[in-house]
């Protein structure tokens, strides 16, 4: 085992920029409206300044957590950092939206190298029994950061304007480049052969996924260009992916993917897990922010902090739920957290009515914070447990993978929903277009139109509701945390910190 003599400092340098790049997947959504003025740009176009960072933050990630095992996390998460900064810089500055969307996919892809090498290094420097409070920190960082953004971005936008949510990110990326360099240790790197076809089936059935996901609702999941068409990109992908794992099973070298991982039962049940999170986070929010925007004229800092009390407890517990997952088994904790947030998100659901005082809702948002306390930590834990350090990375890519997918889903599920409910509800549109848009009232909706719309909203956050009670049924089945063997043994390799005065390794 690499056991740093000073890991907390490690990790609480590696949080600043996780938590940055997590803001990111969500921060521009309420920016939008300020885009599409500043730049001159039609809703198509503004859409894809999101849609691209998170292609290329989720395709390239098993490959950037197996790169992570070959060159060390730290040379990984630095590069990245500086790629993701430096993008950063180029999104503000950009003066047409065509660029602006191209320096996000520079964004997305230094996330992409940042984000495995941030669970592998706590993988690596925590031993699994002592693990659970590094992950606490860990998850509630990736669960408020996905509840901040909006709120960070309605400040931002209202206060500096959409260019601001972008030039934030550099001193932050300043100050967690340096803090990096000092205290996060070089770990020692493990000779892996790089799978070719393995990095190239991987990259390119991903791709064809998550776009035909992600872009399905912008072309009425129907024709692209000529031949193609949505379905026709996403049965591809599936194709590919699975000619991608076959591939992995016959190869007599080295994998990209090494589907031993899977052997480990909490590790495959982790990742259904965590595949439903993201659903639920990404989706969840939509139909929330409609309402509170268009149904109760809220501005987007005021619906924004509607989410305050989720954050604050989900920030504040998810440490203490960390060390107490390292005594107790983790899965009545997961188990209890997804069923909080079901009911949380049914609640929202029935409170959905023009004429609902809108203090209440600060209820189901706490109750949220709980729920949200009680997961990140204890599914990243399980995961991670049984991993070997020279798998830290190929396990961590796999399982941000699987939540970015999870997140791409609900997206794309979500829109789905929330037009076909719109229009069930709301059949004769302002303006006789015949299809029901949040888009078709511009920020206003008629008093007579308000409880159909209420209504579409609160049947659409049903289905977050529902996905996450398969979450919690798939958790129940975690095998009971026995004692890792191996770690701490004579045999273990050491890792040197390069200027972190004091924070030395020791073999155990």
């Amino acid at each position: 085992m690499e056991i740093v003599a000073r890991p907390w400092p490690a990790l609480w340098s590696l949080v600043i920029g996780f938590f940055m790049i997590l803001i990111d997947t969500t921060i521009v959504s309420v920016a939008n409206p300020r885009i599409m003025e500043g730049l001159n740009a039609d809703i198509n176009a503004v859409i894809w300044v999101t849609s691209a960072y998170l292609l290329a933050y989720a395709v390239p990630l098993l490959i950037t957590g197996r790169l992570g095992d070959r060159f060390g996390p730290k040379k990984l998460y630095l590069t990245g950092l500086v790629v993701f900064t430096l993008a950063s810089l180029w999104c503000g500055l950009s003066g047409d939206v065509q660029t602006l969307i191209l320096a996000r996919v520079f964004q997305g892809f230094g996330a992409a190298l940042m984000t495995p090498q941030t669970m592998a290094v706590i993988t690596r420097i925590f031993p699994p029994d002592r693990r659970g409070a590094a992950m606490g920190i860990w998850g509630a960082t990736a669960g408020v950061a996905t509840l901040v953004g909006p709120i960070l971005g309605g400040v931002l936008v209202d206060g500096l304007g959409w260019e601001w949510i972008f030039f934030i990110n550099l001193p932050v990326g300043l100050v967690g480049f340096f803090l990096a360099l000092r205290y996060v240790p070089a770990l020692t790197t493990h000779p892996h052969k790089f799978d070719i076809p393995g990095v190239l089936l991987s990259a390119v059935g991903l791709f064809l996924l998550v776009f035909g996901i992600q872009e399905g609702e912008t072309y009425n999941w129907g024709t692209i260009t000529g031949p193609i068409t949505v379905w026709g990109l996403i049965i591809s992908g599936i194709i590919v992916l699975v000619a991608f794992v076959v591939w992995q099973k016959v190869n007599k070298g080295e994998p990209l993917l090494p589907l031993s991982l899977f052997k480990d039962r909490n590790f495959s049940l982790a990742n259904i897990g965590i595949t439903t999170v993201g659903f639920a986070i990404t989706s969840f929010t939509l139909p929330l922010i409609f309402y509170f925007q268009i149904v109760r004229g809220l501005t987007p800092t005021q619906s924004a902090l509607m989410m305050v009390p989720m954050a604050l407890i989900s920030g504040g517990l998810a440490p203490v739920v960390g060390k107490i997952i390292d005594r107790v088994n983790p899965k009545f904790i997961t188990a209890t957290g997804l069923l909080l947030m079901s009911v949380a998100l049914a609640w929202n659901a029935v409170l959905m009515h023009p004429d609902t005082p809108i203090l209440l809702f600060l209820l189901p948002s706490a109750v949220l914070g709980f729920a949200n306390a009680g997961i990140w930590a204890p599914l990243s834990t399980t995961a991670t447990r049984n991993l070997p350090p020279r798998l830290a990375g190929a396990g961590s890519g796999v399982y941000n993978t699987t939540r970015q997918i999870g997140a791409v889903l609900g997206s794309a599920a979500i829109a789905v929903l929330i037009q076909t409910r719109l229009a069930a509800e709301l059949p004769a549109v302002p303006g006789g277009s015949g299809e029901a848009s949040p888009m078709s009232f511009g920020g206003t909706l008629p008093e007579a139109l308000q409880e159909g719309f209420s209504t579409a909203m609160g049947q659409s956050i049903l289905l977050p509701a529902a996905v996450i009670l398969i979450g919690m049924a798939v958790v129940l089945f975690f095998a009971k945390p026995q004692p890792v063997q191996g770690w701490g043994t004579p045999g273990s390799v050491q890792a040197t910190s390069k200027g972190a005065k004091g924070a030395g390794v020791q073999s155990r």
